[in-house]
């Protein structure tokens, strides 16, 4: 998959990107992040990418014109219209369902916008998608950005050792991830649960399934309409929220 990061900062993300696993899969050539400083597309001896909005208040906005030609730029090395996602707090809110849709395409730029936001002309001639990642507000959409990419890119084939390694995380089904445990069997007087120890694989999958129902019960029952549940796992939902409620 190539990545491309319209972006006023790109040193801040390349930063955290060049790290880790996402790191690794850069370098094995799995992932092709790139990063385009929109800076450098101002037309202008000051590289001034922002003015006053018109019809005036607070704060500066991002102009199209250097964020429209730091776009083209990209067109020109790109093998087909890439899909491009500009981080806003107006955007659908990122969840793990939105990430598998975007780890299907081949081609994602993500526009990073900055102080009160980009010219909505912009947005109208070239976003074709607006994330969020939460009822907040941040500098600009760097960090946002960065989030959706590790999430999107760790589901590319190659990036993680096997699907096992994201298919059983919390959220991939709809349900928070089972309790995890390891070495030593025995700590502060808390021991680990005797079927993981029980070398039994049936019996540690069923066991593992039930702590994640019942912590998505417990921590985040506003998921449970959504996951994929057993006709036996839903009775057991709908008896506990009855119970709940009296």
């Amino acid at each position: 998959m190539r990545i491309d990061c319209l972006t006023l900062f790109p040193d801040m993300m390349k930063g955290v990107l060049d790290e880790s696993i996402i790191g690794r899969a850069t370098k094995a050539g799995i992932l092709d992040i790139r990063y385009t400083n929109i800076r450098d597309y101002a037309e202008n001896k000051h590289n001034r990418v922002d003015d006053t909005p018109y019809g005036g208040g607070m704060g500066m906005v991002m102009q199209a014109g250097p964020i429209y030609r730091a776009y083209q730029s990209v067109l020109e090395t790109a093998e087909k219209k890439p899909k491009v996602v500009y981080m806003s707090p107006q955007g659908r809110v990122f969840n793990q369902q939105i990430a598998r849709e975007l780890a299907q395409e081949d081609h994602l730029v993500f526009l990073c916008g900055h102080y009160e936001g980009v010219d909505e002309r912009i947005i109208e001639e070239i976003v074709d998608e607006e994330l969020s990642i939460g009822d907040y507000v941040l500098t600009g959409g760097e960090i946002p950005a960065l989030a959706v990419i590790d999430s999107v890119s760790r589901m590319i084939p190659g990036v993680l050792p096997s699907e096992e390694a994201f298919s059983e995380e919390s959220l991939y089904n709809g349900l928070l991830e089972y309790p995890q445990y390891t070495r030593p069997p025995e700590f502060l007087g808390r021991e680990v649960p005797e079927v993981l120890l029980s070398g039994h694989h049936e019996n540690i999958a069923k066991w593992r399934r039930e702590q994640s129902v019942l912590r998505t019960l417990a921590k985040r029952p506003d998921l449970l309409p959504q996951a994929e549940l057993t006709v036996e796992e839903t009775l057991f939902v709908k008896q506990a929220l009855s119970e709940k409620k009296r």
